[in-house]
């Protein structure tokens, strides 16, 4: 069964091959995307539904804004809705940070794309 995800990204190419890797490996449906803080708080107050998105994964520098105010907007998520943070800034201080917002779970983009499917898979089945 495919989950929903909503990609908080603002390289376009990032962005597009994230989707097409998402859907091809994960089994998500990509039901929208943000490139700014702003554009995603927004999408997420339109789409406060439970059934609307399982899966958030936001990059931490966007064009406008930073990912740990997306992070904020997320904390009165349904319980089966997950937060990930997906960036190349995978320092302590950075995955201490996010976890602390409220995040799930925080992937490096450049080596634990595994992992990061091992958590889809998580979501898509949960139990």
């Amino acid at each position: 069964m495919r989950f929903k995800a909503y990609l908080v990204e603002d390289s376009p190419v990032i962005r597009e091959n994230l989707a097409g890797f998402l859907e091809d490996v994960a089994e998500a449906q990509v039901v929208a995307s943000a490139s700014t803080e702003q554009e995603a708080i927004e999408w997420l107050r339109l789409h406060a539904s439970k059934d609307d998105w399982d899966l958030i994964i936001i990059d931490l520098f966007l064009q406008r804004g930073n990912g740990f105010g997306v992070i904020r907007a997320c904390r009165h998520r349904a319980p089966h809705q997950k937060v990930v943070v997906l960036s190349n800034y995978a320092t302590a201080d950075m995955r201490e940070r996010s976890r602390a917002l409220g995040a799930d779970a925080f992937f490096d983009k450049s080596a634990e794309l595994d992992q990061l499917v091992a958590f889809c898979e998580k979501v898509r089945s949960p139990g």
